[in-house]
């Protein structure tokens, strides 16, 4: 292991539900980011990084292991990480890391594995205000829109996630290296934003969502969402009234990611500190003409993650990478940073390569997966209001929600869906994955392809081999059957004794 000097720190900034394309670094010319912009300048950013999960635990789940959902089934919002199962912060934690959470979003680890994963965990700065409240009349409640709230002096729990964060950050520990994970819930909805970020976009300056594509291509969950919650009455001005909203939530964050990042500089730790920025997935935002999410969701602006890796000396700055990346590459690069070796087989790939040389060879293909069986059905989410109408979809007709895996290479989309039809696009020429190509001869080698591509990526990945092997013949003590009680120890085997 490396010595003192050599380990540095990490800094872990994850935001919830937030679009890679909602940020400067990313191309979005109307964003207000220039503390994320600054961050990616001085770093690398992934522009065709790739959640393996649409929905917030599973994808969280995913990064933190570097196992996909299905490895181990965690698919859902509850069946979180376990005590036995191996996450990123606990295997830094275990490697001499002092690990500390600030805040409480999560959504990610069963009961008790908080504790043996960080030393440190919740607020120095409690909040005082949650999300609840009312929504104005009309469809709004079914926009996930209160737009502007009242600047009372009331602190939310990213605000109070962040000031304990810069807090922390006045004392962090000088004798061995240290993880700050900070995940905050913004942009998450409900689209609601004090002032001064309330009104810093113009309404009419913010682009439209991108329309739906051909009806007969898209997948089912589409219409439904759409007729359940009355969106194709929404007007263009309303969907821009969210969009602006929505960017006055992420120029907030961004802020707060400036506060965060100031006061790393201020504690003397930014030469030693690495810096990764991410979601956990992103937010359709009028996109399709639908709102926030859905469990089997496989567009770009959903999928698509704002991965961003600075800090250390890494790179030259202001690197692009466009190699196709996974968001389980995250685990293996941290610890590769750390020169912890991962105690478990995983699927990521270490980014070290990219962040030395953004055109290294790396992955070919980036797979998302996502859904359910209809036999899961009683698993699935029972929500309240205002998600009651899209709970109630997925129950009613569980095959809207069904079992999806999206495979994506430079140039196409693969979307091999259990209920229903295939979906292929060539979103290199149409970016918002609108049009379906799947089924026409002139494609059919492509998809011929990439459905093969989900096929392999299935076998190899549907499980792991335990670490720890198990004895085949344990000692067993229980009395024979219909004998004094005694134990019984069973010979070590010996050459010519069955397998």
């Amino acid at each position: 292991m490396s010595t003192r000097a050599t380990r540095p720190n990490f800094l872990i900034l994850m935001p919830d539900q937030l679009r890679a394309d909602a940020l400067g670094a990313f191309g979005n010319p109307h964003a207000g980011t220039p503390h994320l912009d600054a961050l990616a300048a001085r770093g690398t950013r992934f522009s065709n990084a790739y959640v393996q999960h649409p929905v917030c635990s599973p994808s969280r789940a995913s990064i933190l292991t570097g196992w996909y959902p299905h490895t181990a089934g965690h698919r859902t919002l509850t069946h979180l990480l376990k005590d036995h199962e191996p996450n990123l912060l606990r295997i830094l934690k275990d490697a001499g890391y002092h690990v500390t959470w600030a805040g409480m979003r999560g959504d990610t680890f069963a009961p008790g594995v908080t504790e043996s994963s960080v030393d440190e965990y919740g607020f120095s700065t409690w909040p005082t205000r949650l999300y609840g409240g009312d929504y104005p009349d009309g469809v709004w409640s079914r926009l996930f829109y209160r737009g502007r709230v009242p600047d009372d002096g009331q602190i939310d729990p990213d605000e109070a996630a962040v000031r304990t964060a810069e807090q922390w950050l006045r004392e962090p520990p000088r004798d061995r290296p240290w993880v700050l994970f900070v995940p905050l819930v913004a942009p998450h909805c409900p689209f609601q934003v004090e002032e001064p970020w309330f009104s810093r976009f113009d309404r009419g300056a913010v682009p439209d969502p991108a329309p739906p594509g051909d009806p007969s291509g898209e997948p089912r969950y589409l219409r439904a969402v759409r007729e359940a919650h009355g969106l194709d009455e929404v007007t263009p001005e309303q969907w821009r009234e969210v969009v602006a909203t929505y960017y006055g939530m992420v120029s907030r964050l961004d802020d707060q990611i400036g506060r965060i990042s100031r006061a790393v500089e201020q504690s003397g730790a930014a030469d030693d500190t690495v810096t990764l920025f991410f979601a956990d997935h992103g937010e359709y935002l009028g996109d399709h003409r639908v709102i926030e999410k859905w469990p089997s969701a496989m567009h770009d602006c959903i999928t698509r993650d704002p991965l961003i890796i600075s800090g250390a000396g890494l790179g030259e700055g202001g690197q692009e990478c466009d190699a196709m990346v996974e968001m389980v590459d995250v685990l293996p690069t941290v610890l590769d940073l750390a020169d912890v070796p991962a105690p478990h087989r995983h699927f990521g790939r270490s980014l070290l390569p990219l962040l030395r040389d953004p055109a290294a060879p790396h992955r070919e293909l980036a797979f998302t997966e996502g859904g359910f069986t209809v036999d899961e059905e009683p698993q699935m989410e029972r929500a309240n209001f205002p998600y009651d109408l899209k709970s109630a979809l997925q129950h009613q007709d569980p095959t809207l929600a069904g079992k999806a895996v999206a495979v994506r290479d430079q140039e196409w989309t693969y979307v091999w869906r259990l209920y229903e039809q295939p979906e292929l696009y060539h979103w290199a020429k149409d970016p918002h994955e609108r049009t379906n190509l799947a089924g026409r001869s002139e494609h059919a080698d492509v998809e011929r392809r990439l459905h093969d591509a989900v096929l392999r990526w299935l076998v190899e990945t549907s499980d792991v081999i335990p670490a720890d092997p198990d004895p085949r013949r344990p000692d067993v003590a229980l009395p024979a059957p219909a004998a004094p009680a005694r134990s019984w120890t069973i010979p070590a085997p010996t050459q010519g004794n069955p397998r």
